[in-house]
C-alpha cells in the first residue's frame, strides 16, 4: 500500500513538471495532478489495454510508435474526467505523453537501484 501511494505521488509530480514544460497541459493544484494521477492509471489499466489490441495492426506497423499517440489519447480521456486538469489539444498531450514516459523511465530506474 506504501509503495502504491509513493508511486501516485511520484506521478502527480511528474505530471506537474509535465505542465510546466508543455504549453497546452494545465493543472489547477496539486490535488487536481494527484486525481489526475489516481484516474490515468486507472484509465491505463481499463482501457489502453482494449485500444492497444484493436490497433495491434497499426502498432506493429509503426514498430511501436502508435503507443505514444495510444499515450496521448490517454491523457486527453483522463482530462475529461478530471476537473482541474486540462489538456489544449491533441499535439500537447502528445508531446506530454512523450515528456511523461521519459520522466517515467528516469524515475522507475532511479527507484529500483535505491
Amino acid at each position: 500500500m506504501k509503495r502504491l501511494l509513493v508511486h501516485l505521488i511520484v506521478s502527480a509530480l511528474l505530471l506537474l513538471l509535465v505542465g510546466e514544460f508543455v504549453k497546452g497541459i494545465h493543472f489547477n493544484g496539486f490535488g487536481s495532478a494527484l486525481l489526475a494521477a489516481l484516474v490515468l492509471g486507472v484509465v491505463n489499466f481499463l482501457v489502453r489495454p482494449i485500444l492497444i489490441l484493436i490497433t495491434l495492426p497499426v502498432t506493429i506497423l509503426t514498430l511501436g510508435l502508435f503507443l505514444i499517440v495510444i499515450n496521448a489519447l490517454m491523457l486527453m480521456l483522463t482530462s475529461a474526467l478530471v476537473p482541474g486538469f486540462m489538456v489544449a489539444d491533441f499535439v500537447s498531450a502528445l508531446v506530454a505523453a512523450v515528456l511523461l514516459g521519459l520522466l517515467n523511465l528516469v524515475v522507475s530506474s532511479l527507484m529500483t537501484r535505491t
